[in-house]
């Protein structure tokens, strides 16, 4: 069962420029404000402060990155979608992740962080296509699966039907909850999978 033995906060960016260039692999998550990215990134590490959480959307406004058995980097992302930043603020976000995604030779995969307990949101589907359209890899993490509203999993079907009406195959999809941990061993297994797919170890200089 792959493990995360050591993490450690490794750096912060404003430009992904500045982003680390020692080759690397990353996995990036990203998703709306207020989705939970820090806590499952936290989940995930099995460390409940590696990520800062925030109950105030729109908090992360960096490219923060987590060196994970050094060896790989998981990567929080600034949110999408939080209406109260101003239209400028925004817009630089936006320009910021659209070169992320473009250009970072380092990405093995993104994922994408879709709350479970509403029902299908136009800009997360509009996100998800725009990966598509540029052929960024990517996955799936419906987050709070845990709560009331999310324990029928309709709302995860509803988005699924909802991108069916434009994809012929959907990609990876996990169901997690920060809270109860779950997805947390289906993940991890899927980012040990990716990394044996590009020739690069899961754990480094900790030893499996």
């Amino acid at each position: 069962m792959a493990q995360i033995k050591t993490s450690r906060f490794a750096s912060s960016h404003a430009r992904v420029v500045q982003a680390p260039q020692d080759g690397k692999p990353e996995f990036a998550f990203i998703g709306r404000s207020n989705v939970g990215k820090s806590s499952l990134i936290n989940m995930l590490a099995q460390r409940k402060e590696l990520a800062h959480t925030s109950g105030k959307p729109g908090k992360t406004q960096l490219l923060n990155y987590f060196l994970i058995n050094d060896s790989w980097y998981l990567t929080d992302l600034p949110g999408y979608g939080y209406a109260k930043q101003s239209k400028k603020t925004r817009g630089k976000w936006e320009s910021r992740t659209e070169k992320y995604f473009l250009n970072r030779q380092s990405l093995v995969s993104a994922f994408v962080l879709i709350d479970s307990n509403i029902p299908p949101q136009t800009i997360d589907l509009e996100f998800v296509n725009w990966l598509g359209e540029h052929g960024v890899p990517f996955v799936l993490a419906f987050t709070k699966t845990d709560r009331k509203k999310a324990r029928d999993g309709a709302r995860v079907e509803e988005f699924r039907t909802e991108l069916l009406k434009s994809w012929e195959e959907l990609p990876p999809v996990f169901l997690t909850s920060a809270t109860s941990e779950a997805g947390r061993d289906e993940i991890l297994e899927y980012m040990e999978s990716a990394l044996e797919a590009v020739n690069w170890p899961f754990y480094g200089t900790t030893g499996a």
